[in-house]
């Protein structure tokens, strides 16, 4: 199983709506089971991100794990969500 993490700056506010339609397109994609999803905030998880199959946030992260981040941004704004599907399509199943 597959260890996702949704963060944002604190932990609530828009990694609980990211973490909303992740779960939506976990179950419109049959992933649901392959998956087991965190949520937190981006302090918490600097010494933590190597613990995750795919990260995605909201925020800004430090350059040190910049590269293993997804931006969730698109699944606010609804600008370029294909895209941000297609990489995390790839991380779950990579």
């Amino acid at each position: 199983m597959k260890k996702m993490l949704i963060m944002c700056g604190t932990g609530v506010a828009t990694s609980t709506i990211v973490t909303g339609k992740v779960k939506t397109w976990l179950k419109e994609n049959g992933l649901e089971n392959d998956v087991q999803l965190f949520q937190s905030k981006v302090a918490d998880e600097m010494n933590k991100i190597d613990n995750y199959d795919v990260v995605i946030s909201t925020t800004i992260v430090p350059d040190k794990i910049k590269d293993k981040v997804i931006m969730g941004v698109p699944l606010l704004t609804n600008v370029g969500v294909d895209d941000m599907w297609k990489e995390v399509a790839k991380k779950i199943k990579g």
